[in-house]
């Protein structure tokens, strides 16, 4: 697995990380314990040493789940969680008092019995409390060794900056793929400016660029994609033109619709490094795949040309969870 840096301060990952959330938290029933700790060990095999997890991802649970599979390699991998709702719960609202920031950091180092976090993010930025205030807290954890780098999450330019000036950002975590663009207006600039490397979630569109979800999909009563609008059944029939462009590439390039999505994210940036998630290890094995696949200047050119007479209908959040997770 190739590597790619993360921000000005040396952080070293492989060019794919696994997004470890949805082995216990979004999608559907948890995967079962053992399954899901072979699917991370098999990802650190294959050469993956990003792993992403939050207090939000079941309240701790995801992380007690990643700590216990990734102890026999702790020190060689790069563990990313994230502090920022109320309870650790992103249905009761933002909290990133210092001293809250301090209970979460505690209990996420128990949680993954770990002596330090790698990477630590701001889930969502909290307007009730100054970014120089939270970046200030996540300083002084540093200084303590408890946290070796800081990063943001879904945060925009005039944030970020601010952060920037008391404590280098290392990475900004971001929803951005094919399916969602908006990143490349001002957050990618900023980011190349600055030096900071970005972490894109979502970069499959949750799932919806790999080709195998229609307007006849039926999602699990617990997965969240049933209250987003950009997944309605009529918005995902509207959105198919998108994965007859992936899927057309794909058969070009003598590879999957997945592949396509995270090789076309790679080639953005030499700074960005895509986290999906997966609960099956075949598909873990497909997403790996991506790294081999080259898009040429004349594919980008021809996807460019493609994506700009694709409108993309829906949004990405329901209303009632906007002001917490996002627009």
């Amino acid at each position: 697995m190739k590597k790619r840096t993360l921000g000005n301060q040396g952080l070293e990952v492989s060019a794919l990380g696994l997004g470890c959330m949805g082995l216990t938290f979004g999608y559907g029933p948890a995967t079962e314990e053992k399954a899901a700790i072979e699917l991370i060990r098999y990802a650190y095999d294959s050469g993956i040493t990003l792993f992403d997890t939050a207090e939000a991802y079941s309240q701790g649970g995801n992380e007690r789940l990643l700590g216990k599979a990734i102890q026999p390699f702790r020190d060689k991998v790069v563990v990313a969680t994230k502090f920022g709702f109320k309870e650790g719960d992103s249905t009761k609202g933002l909290d990133s008092r210092p001293e809250r920031i301090r209970e979460v950091v505690e209990n996420s180092l128990r949680f993954l019995n770990t002596d330090y976090i790698d990477l630590l993010y701001q889930h969502r930025v909290d307007p009730n409390v100054p970014i120089e205030e939270v970046a200030g807290t996540v300083k002084q954890l540093i200084a303590e060794g408890k946290v070796k780098y800081f990063g943001l999450s879904e945060a925009g330019v005039g944030t970020i900056r601010k952060a920037n000036e008391v404590l280098p950002v290392t990475a900004l975590q971001s929803e951005y793929s094919l399916f969602f663009r908006e990143p490349e207006k001002e957050i990618i600039p900023t980011l190349e400016e600055l030096g900071i490397g970005l972490v894109p979630f979502s970069p499959l569109g949750r799932g919806f660029l790999t080709g195998t979800i229609t307007e006849n999909t039926k999602f699990d009563a617990t997965d969240f994609r049933n209250i987003v609008p950009r997944f309605s059944e009529e918005n995902r029939k509207a959105n198919q033109s998108l994965v007859n462009l992936v899927k057309n590439i794909a058969q070009e390039k003598d590879a999957t619709p997945s592949q396509v999505a995270l090789a076309w994210l790679l080639a953005q940036k030499p700074f960005i490094a895509p986290i999906p998630g997966t609960t099956k290890i075949n598909h873990l094995q497909d997403i790996i795949g991506s790294v081999s696949v080259e898009l040429t200047t004349e594919d980008l050119s021809k996807i460019h040309e493609a994506l700009s007479q694709i409108e993309i209908v829906g949004e990405r959040y329901p209303q009632n969870l906007k002001d917490t997770v996002g627009k």
